[in-house]
């Protein structure tokens, strides 16, 4: 079956210079930038969503818009892609960047032992490669690396779901250095695509 990657880039975008998701953005740092989540989520898709095109892989990026779309529209918009595409293998990556203290990686599925956790293992494994040195913020309690949450985008869509906290822009390094940098921005699509690609080249 051909793959289908879905993309859903995590809050809302800038419009008009007024930031749409209230709270989701960095500190304003001594040299005076600062980072707003909804913007990196799109960069990071689009920047994924236009490499995959160049392989050949058919993917949807699910909000196109810049406004902050709810969770539901998210959800059913995912859903109803998946239906259009029958004989797609799917799966849905939602992206961000982490707050609230400390460094590092993690990526999220929904609880108890599903496909999405093949998935979520091979984009951990492409985060290593990528960043060998950056800390991989793990859960192998159940023997995967995935941490498992009741996320809404996780639980109610109806493929394998996986959601990546890329960061975290609240750690002045990260964030300056990794997350507002092209360079860093550009080793975090790339450590996506190739999860993807070996997610799709598994055949699983």
């Amino acid at each position: 079956m051909k793959p289908l990657i879905l993309l859903d880039p995590g809050h809302g975008g800038i419009i008009n210079n007024i930031y749409q998701t209230p709270g989701k953005r960095s500190p304003i740092w001594s040299n005076g930038s600062q980072l707003f989540e909804g913007e990196f989520n799109r960069a990071i898709t689009q920047g994924i969503s236009q490499i995959l095109t160049l392989h050949g892989i058919e993917n949807k990026i699910i909000v196109p818009e810049r406004e902050d779309i709810s969770l539901q529209t998210r959800v059913n918009r995912a859903n109803h892609l998946a239906f259009q595409y029958p004989n797609h293998r799917c799966v849905l990556i939602s992206v961000h960047a982490n707050a609230g203290g400390g460094s590092g990686f993690e990526i999220y599925t929904s609880r108890g032992q599903t496909h999405s956790d093949i998935i979520a293992d091979h984009l951990t494994r492409a985060f290593r490669h990528e960043f060998p040195n950056k800390p991989l913020r793990s859960d192998y309690s159940d023997g995967d690396s995935d941490k498992e949450c009741d996320f809404y985008i996780l639980r109610k869509t109806k493929m394998a779901a996986v959601l990546t906290e890329n960061f975290f822009m609240d750690n002045e390094i990260e964030c300056c250095l990794i997350l507002m940098q092209p360079q860093g921005r550009q080793k975090i699509i790339d450590y996506h695509v190739q999860g993807i690609l070996a997610w799709v080249q598994g055949g699983k």
